[in-house]
């Protein structure tokens, strides 16, 4: 089950990959500089996570209107991150929860990711979207059972603009 409203945000670390090479985004240290936007998906190169981004990125203005930072958490490599947010013009930071330690704090890791399509793997992260306030408390929280479901971006932006 995800984290639900009202709970404290756990902290993470994770890689992203910029042009200067590997980075660590630590959650704590962007806590407090604006809200944030965590917007898991499934993985890399597949066909609704690059829509889902690519259109965040296209109206990533929107967000940063109402002081929010959005990230993407993927399981892929940053390197796989890095190649696919090229190739469909991802703008906004990708960050690699490759041990899918991330997805089961915030409770939205599958146990098994699409296993009618032999897709098995365990950890995957499901479809999700949290925002955070400059507390570090979550103050929206989706999850979707289904990869191809995406998470209601209106609500999203909604309880951004309830933080003004």
């Amino acid at each position: 089950m995800p984290l639900q409203v009202g709970e404290k945000a756990p902290d993470f670390t994770l890689v992203t990959k910029t042009a200067e090479g590997p980075q660590l985004v630590k959650l704590s240290d962007e806590i407090g500089k604006s809200n944030i936007v965590l917007l898991f998906v499934p993985m890399a190169f597949t066909g609704v996570c690059t829509t889902e981004l690519c259109d965040i990125s296209g109206g990533i203005s929107e967000y940063e209107a109402l002081d929010a930072k959005v990230f993407g958490i993927s399981g892929d490599s940053p390197f796989a991150q890095e190649a696919w947010a090229k190739q469909s013009g991802i703008t906004l930071p990708l960050l690699s929860d490759y041990e899918h330690t991330v997805a089961k704090a915030y409770g939205v890791a599958y146990e098994q990711f699409l296993p009618e399509a032999n897709l098995i793997m365990g950890g995957v992260a499901k479809r999700s979207a949290f925002v955070i306030d400059k507390e570090g408390v979550i103050r929206y929280s989706e999850a979707q059972d289904h990869p191809k479901d995406l998470p209601n971006f209106e609500a999203v932006k909604a309880a951004l603009q309830s933080l003004a």
